[in-house]
């Protein structure tokens, strides 16, 4: 009875949250469009209406690998941008403007941009994390040990290719280096939500375990889970779908950490549709309302990545010194 009671309680906050995500959107929408004049209602729309699902689509993506990447870990204060997807992604763009330029058709055309960022990061999440976690014996601590020294072994060639770069490309390349929402290709996003929901579709038997697989490794195989298959497909789900909403928007360090945790915090479950879910709103709501914020107050002076990234690193200590579970 307590049960159901919590699990009907989450269904409202879930409902709060999804209301709260509507009318963020819709105030991202309409905040300062001259709804009367026809002409100008529709260009606003058409300028702002792909930047809003791109948001969104970025925040389903981050939240849910993030949650599942925690339960994979069994740890809350980690994230997956301890596996290197955001230094990789730095490290292909610079090296794309160090050797072919920044007028390059590689780093202008944005679909062939996408397609390179996303091949490359996807071939890295299925060769070298499957190649760790076979060499490692399945042993998920290790893997995100090797990711951690990836990450810097990926930034020190990147800092190295920025040093002896022309500074005219170095600032050419600056803006690519963060997260952005505006000049949206729709192409790229259709072509995001489709990888997606292929990954979903791919990985749902996996992801209807992860409730089992949270209860430990001996438990899961006795209750007849082949947990090391498992836990490595969830892993390259998670770094798969990192790679798409990494190489659609840019890097967005933190943004998991905190989504994953409101979401855990707020409604306290077992159940990985609730927190994915949760997350996911949670992730939405902080990047629509991040962005309002960046367009009408600092005029797009300062992009939204950096709030996330300063609002993430406090919350990170927070957790850190009082050292909370959840």
């Amino acid at each position: 009875m307590a049960a159901h009671t919590a699990q009907r309680a989450n269904h409202r906050k879930l409902l709060v949250l999804g209301i709260l995500v509507l009318l963020a959107a819709a105030a991202y929408l309409l905040v300062g469009v001259n709804v009367s004049n026809e002409k100008l209602f529709w260009y606003a729309m058409r300028l702002r209406a792909p930047k809003l699902l791109v948001m969104l689509v970025t925040a389903f993506a981050i939240g849910g690998a993030s949650i599942v990447f925690q339960s994979i870990i069994q740890n809350t204060i980690v994230t997956p941008c301890l596996l290197g997807m955001n230094s990789l992604y730095t490290l292909i763009h610079t090296a794309v403007v160090f050797v072919a330029g920044s007028g390059s058709i590689l780093a202008v055309n944005a679909n062939l941009s996408f397609a390179v960022d996303l091949v490359l990061m996807g071939v890295a999440a299925m060769v070298i994390y499957g190649y760790l976690f076979h060499k490692t014996r399945h042993n998920v601590l290790y893997v995100l040990l090797i990711g951690t020294v990836l990450t810097s072994f990926f930034g020190s060639i990147q800092n190295t290719l920025t040093r002896v770069m022309d500074p005219n490309e170095y600032d050419a390349l600056l803006s690519t280096l963060v997260a952005s929402f505006s000049n949206v290709n729709a192409e790229i996003l259709l072509l995001a939500v489709m990888l997606l929901a292929g990954i979903v579709v791919v990985f749902r038997k996996d992801l209807a375990l992860l409730n089992v697989i949270t209860l430990g490794r001996n438990q899961a195989i006795n209750l007849g889970v082949d947990y090391d298959r498992c836990i490595r497909r969830l892993l390259l789900a998670v770094t798969l779908s990192i790679a798409v909403a990494t190489a659609m928007v840019g890097p967005v360090s933190f943004m998991g950490l905190i989504i994953a945790n409101l979401s855990r915090q707020l409604l306290r479950t077992y159940r990985h549709s609730q927190l994915i879910l949760g997350a996911a709103l949670f992730g939405m709501f902080t990047l629509v309302g991040g962005q309002m914020v960046v367009e009408h107050l600092f005029h797009y002076a300062v992009p939204v990545s950096v709030f996330i990234t300063v609002g993430g690193g406090i919350y990170f200590l927070y957790l850190l010194l009082t050292n909370r579970r959840v």
